[in-house]
């Protein structure tokens, strides 16, 4: 059983600001994507769930235990900045890891193989990390936290700094290890998400605004998102006064997409609304990001 429980949790600064604030939360197997913008809370979350740091207020449960070290042994996580000793090649950084977390050593071998293998980085296991790429590093980053065939895997903000094909690859590779596994994905960047969760965790100023699956997070946004074309002295203005989504420059002008309570001119036609537009959406309801 794979089971996460979030009740009343919170956590405070020694200075007294509050950076996260009543989570409830009860998650299963499967991606939860955990979403948000930047301040919003996001890795001090991450930080508790990955025992690294205890909440001030509310309990998190681990199949019913609220025991961090139970939780430990099963966990693995690949934090917003993960460092590598650039000297080490693939096979000799993830040796060295699975020694510092205790895996015993007639198995590392063939452990850190099958990791490498599950990443896609067996060509390249040889390599120096300083001479790979971000996203290889970010694979291999992967690949220590898999080190211990862990039931949940904690990723905080994964892609930024890759490029959109290493971000497509890295996103494919972690619905093909969510399986049994419960995989929980920060992020402020939409696309990461809408391939892949199951479930998503929307943050707002350190508070949990939405907890359900993408769909019922899109439902929220029908017959609130416009799209009209303006020519391109108009977009600042458009921009003043609407929650812009999207703009694509055309022939004939700039295509907008924004969204909104009632039609915002004239021209502008109802959409079918996207992920994207139903994050936006939501943030725009509860005070802007």
């Amino acid at each position: 059983m794979i089971h996460v429980q979030l009740q009343g949790v919170g956590f405070r600064y020694p200075n007294g600001m509050q950076a996260v604030a009543g989570l409830d939360l009860d998650q299963r197997s499967g991606i939860l994507g955990v979403l948000g913008p930047n301040g919003a809370g996001k890795s001090t979350l991450m930080r508790m769930l990955a025992t690294l740091t205890r909440p001030t207020e509310g309990r998190i449960l681990w199949n019913g235990s609220d025991n961090p070290d139970a939780l430990r042994r099963t966990l693995g996580y690949l934090p917003q900045e993960f460092g590598v000793y650039p000297a080490l090649s693939a096979r000799e950084f993830l040796a060295y890891l699975a020694a510092v977390k205790g895996l015993p050593h007639a198995k590392t071998a063939a452990r850190v193989d099958e990791c490498l293998q599950m990443v896609g980085m067996q060509d390249a296991a040889d390599k120096r990390l300083g001479d790979c790429s971000g996203g290889m590093r970010q694979r291999v980053g992967i690949a220590q936290a898999l080190l211990n065939d862990p039931q949940l895997l904690i990723v905080d903000e994964p892609t930024v700094g890759l490029d959109p094909d290493e971000r497509l690859r890295f996103r494919n590779l972690l619905t093909d290890l969510a399986g049994q596994r419960l995989v929980i994905l920060s992020t402020h960047i939409v696309s990461d998400l809408e391939a892949s969760a199951t479930d998503l965790a929307v943050m707002h100023k350190g508070r949990l605004v939405f907890h359900g699956t993408p769909e019922a997070l899109i439902a929220g946004a029908r017959d609130k998102v416009w799209e009209w074309t303006v020519d391109a002295g108009s977009l600042p203005q458009v921009r003043s006064r609407h929650k812009v989504c999207a703009s694509l420059r055309r022939p004939d002008g700039v295509r907008v997409r924004v969204v909104a309570h009632q039609a915002p001119s004239g021209e502008a036609e109802q959409v079918v609304p996207g992920l994207e537009d139903a994050y936006v959406w939501l943030l725009e309801r509860k005070g802007g990001a």
